[in-house]
């Protein structure tokens, strides 16, 4: 009894192997797609993200998500209230000696792009939605995530901050493949 139990297992799994889906076909692309944007919500849900896509009036900080020292908040443009703007301790590059990142023009994202507690299928799309993207397409809003110099800086954080553990170049290869291969988002 065991051996035809054994039997049928096998049988089955090899039923499933053979049913793949076929390659370049929409249903490929789509679990292609899906797939890749994985990928990208590994990197997008890292806390050098994170911490300025927050769906609350102030950034969080360090890998731990805390809020803000100094009670920073957002303010009208997403650069910080006045009288304590963003550029106030944030400059073009890292302050290793004070442990304060920077970056050009460093800001912290609209909060309408705000992503915190959003599923891999909700960040998704947001992502392609432009009244929560910045009004970018998907071309677009690949070219942010490999150009803009906020972006880049969450792989040379500085300090003690880890930056994603996927690479630069990696991560946009995934961002690629997963608007060309129809920018489709997993369930929920």
């Amino acid at each position: 009894m065991r051996v035809l139990l054994i039997l049928i297992a096998a049988t089955c799994v090899l039923a499933l192997i053979a049913v793949r889906v076929p390659e370049g076909t929409a249903a490929s692309d789509e679990v292609a797609s899906v797939a890749a944007f994985a990928d990208v919500a590994k990197v997008l849900n890292n806390p050098r993200c994170m911490n300025c896509h927050t769906t609350v009036n102030w950034p969080t900080v360090g890998d731990d998500q805390r809020r803000h020292p100094f009670n920073v908040m957002r303010g009208t443009d997403d650069r910080g209230a006045s009288g304590l703007r963003c550029a106030t301790c944030h400059q073009d590059k890292n302050q290793d000696a004070a442990n304060i990142p920077g970056a050009k023009d460093w800001h912290m994202a609209s909060i309408t792009m705000g992503w915190t507690g959003l599923s891999p299928g909700a960040l998704c799309r947001a992502l392609l939605d432009p009244k929560k993207n910045g009004g970018r397409s998907g071309d677009k809003v690949i070219e942010h995530m490999r150009a803009d110099p906020l972006v880049l800086w969450a792989w040379t954080p500085g300090g003690k901050r880890t930056p994603p553990t996927t690479a630069h170049k990696d991560f946009i290869a995934a961002a690629d493949k997963w608007i060309k291969t129809g920018a489709h988002c997993p369930a929920p």
